[in-house]
């Protein structure tokens, strides 16, 4: 993990986790200008000693900044749309379903059938993560197009992998899905990401990336 993923922002382990920091870096350069241009405004405005009592229309300021804003919005919407429908994009080799318990998740995949619950502390072996190893991880071959579809037996939960740009929502009766592409294999970890109570912080996420020899 760089320093960035150290503030918020994971190393990317699939393409469309790729285009969402491209989309952020995108978008904060454009934030950052509209933020130095209004505290540059703002402060030419503060030491300014000129002014216009006469002054009662300027229709040639208020046609640039009602045309300006609009090509800055443009410029920050074509790339989300595109990253939007990159995101609705189905083309899965595999197919596995995640179903949120309290609290837990259990799986169906192509191999079987199996619950995977969070190991406690004092169970925990050296280097392994506290709160995030689990009994049971779903393997998944990488460089193949799988698709996860999720779902909840009881209450509101979230299957969310941020390395993956994965964030779904589980809800019960409902079935969601989005495609999951991982470039190499390595182990990527998840939580749930919707407080569905009293042990929401104890059902972890973890997808082991193998080759489709090995799965």
């Amino acid at each position: 993990m760089n320093f960035w993923g150290q503030l918020g922002l994971y190393d990317p382990a699939s393409p469309i986790q790729e285009e969402m920091i491209l989309f952020h870096d995108h978008a904060m350069v454009l934030l950052l200008g509209i933020f130095s241009f209004v505290c540059l405004i703002g402060m030419k405005l503060l030491f300014n000693k000129f002014s216009s009592r006469t002054m009662l229309e300027a229709q040639t300021l208020e046609t640039v900044w009602t045309i300006i804003p609009a090509l800055l919005l443009i410029w920050l919407a074509l790339p989300s749309l595109r990253l939007l429908y990159l995101l609705d994009e189905q083309n899965s080799s595999m197919i596995i379903k995640s179903t949120g318990h309290q609290w837990y998740w259990s799986y169906e995949t192509p191999v079987g059938n199996f619950d995977s619950y969070m190991i406690p502390t004092d169970s925990l072996n050296f280097g392994e993560y506290n709160l995030l190893e689990v009994d049971n991880r779903v393997m998944v071959p990488y460089n193949v197009n799988t698709s996860v579809i999720t779902t909840s037996a009881d209450v509101l939960h979230a299957f969310t992998i941020p390395s993956v740009g994965m964030k779904m929502d589980s809800v019960p009766g409902r079935l969601n899905f989005m495609n999951m592409y991982l470039n190499w294999p390595g182990v990527y970890y998840g939580q749930c990401s919707e407080i569905c109570g009293a042990n929401h912080s104890f059902m972890p996420i973890v997808v082991e990336a193998v080759n489709v020899k090995e799965f």
